[in-house]
C-alpha cells in the first residue's frame, strides 16, 4: 500500500497555529523502507505522530492507497496502520507472547480467543524479530533493545498496510542496527507493505537504504535516494555545523575546525 503525503502540513493547533512542517508532497512505496532523516527539532516525530493518526493534520491529505486515512475510525486505522513509537511501554506483567498478542486487538477485539492460525502468527512474528526467546518474559524484565524487538513483533502480528516506526534502532548496538534495517526491508519486500522510520543514524541509511525524506529544519522534506541528496548538498545542508561536516565523498561525518 503507497502511502501519499497531498499538500501536508503538520504542528499544533491554536491561534495562530504552529506550523512544524509545511507543504509536503511526499510518497512512500510498498514493498520498501522510506527512512526519515533530520537534525533534533526537524519536525520528524510530529511528522510521523501525523501519519499514523496520531496527531491532526492542519492541512492536506495522508493517502493510504487511495484512501485518507484523517477519514478512518479508530478502529479501522488501527487495522491499517501498526505504530512503534520510542515511549515507554507499560507492559505490566505482561510477558513477551502476550505483548505480542496484543497486536491482534484491532482485528478481533477482547472478548475473541486466538485460532491457530494467529497463534502461529504470533510466533512467526517473534521468530522473525529474534525475540522467540522472550515469549514467557515479562516486559519489565527485559532490556530496551529486548523491548522494542518485541513491540515490532507485536506490530508485525497486527499485518498492517504501513508499519511506522520511530526510533526503532535507537537501543541497539552498530550490529544490531544494521540486522534491524536489513529485516526490515526483507519484511516491506516479502508482505508488500509500506515501511515509514525515523532515524538518527545518518551514515547506515545512506549506505544501506533505497529512499529518503529528509526534514531540512527549515520547515521543509526533500525525497530522494541516497546518492541524490548527497549529491544536491541536501544532506550537507541539513547536518552541517561549526564543529561538524558531512564528507560528501566517503558519506561520513567529520570533525571540522572550530
Amino acid at each position: 500500500m503507497t502511502l501519499v503525503l497531498d499538500d501536508v502540513t503538520v504542528g499544533y493547533p491554536g491561534r495562530p497555529a504552529r506550523r512544524i512542517l509545511s507543504d509536503l508532497r511526499l510518497i512512500a512505496h510498498a514493498g520498501q523502507v522510506t527512512a526519515l532523516l533530520g537534525p533534533n527539532g526537524a519536525g520528524k516525530s510530529t511528522l510521523l505522530r501525523s501519519v499514523a493518526g496520531l496527531q491532526r493534520i492542519l492541512g492536506g491529505s495522508v493517502l493510504l492507497d487511495g484512501v485518507d486515512v484523517t477519514t478512518l475510525s479508530p478502529a479501522h486505522r488501527a487495522r491499517r496502520i501498526a505504530v512503534v513509537l520510542t515511549d515507554r511501554v507499560d507492559g505490566g506483567l505482561l510477558t513477551g507472547g502476550e505483548v505480542a498478542a496484543l497486536g491482534r486487538l484491532p482485528h478481533q477485539g477482547f472478548a475473541s480467543r486466538l485460532g491457530d492460525d494467529e497463534k502461529r502468527l504470533i510466533a512467526e512474528s517473534l521468530d522473525r524479530m529474534g525475540a522467540t526467546d522472550l515469549a514467557d518474559v515479562r516486559l519489565h524484565e527485559m532490556s530496551d533493545g529486548q523491548r522494542q524487538r518485541v513491540l515490532i513483533a507485536r506490530a508485525l502480528v497486527q499485518h498492517p498496510a504501513l508499519l511506522v516506526l520511530d526510533e526503532p534502532s535507537a537501543y541497539l548496538d552498530v550490529a544490531a542496527r544494521v540486522e534491524l534495517l536489513a529485516l526490515l526491508e526483507e519484511i516491506a519486500t516479502d508482505a508488500g507493505i509500506t515501511v515509514l522510520l525515523s532515524t538518527h543514524d545518518v551514515e547506515l541509511v545512506l549506505r544501506t537504504s533505497q529512499h529518503v525524506w529528509l526534514a531540512a529544519g527549515d520547515g521543509t522534506v526533500v525525497d530522494g535516494s541516497p546518492a541524490t541528496l548527497v549529491a544536491s548538498g541536501a544532506i550537507t545542508r541539513a547536518f552541517d555545523s561549526r564543529r561538524v561536516r558531512f564528507d560528501a565523498s566517503d558519506g561520513i561525518f567529520r570533525l571540522g575546525e572550530g
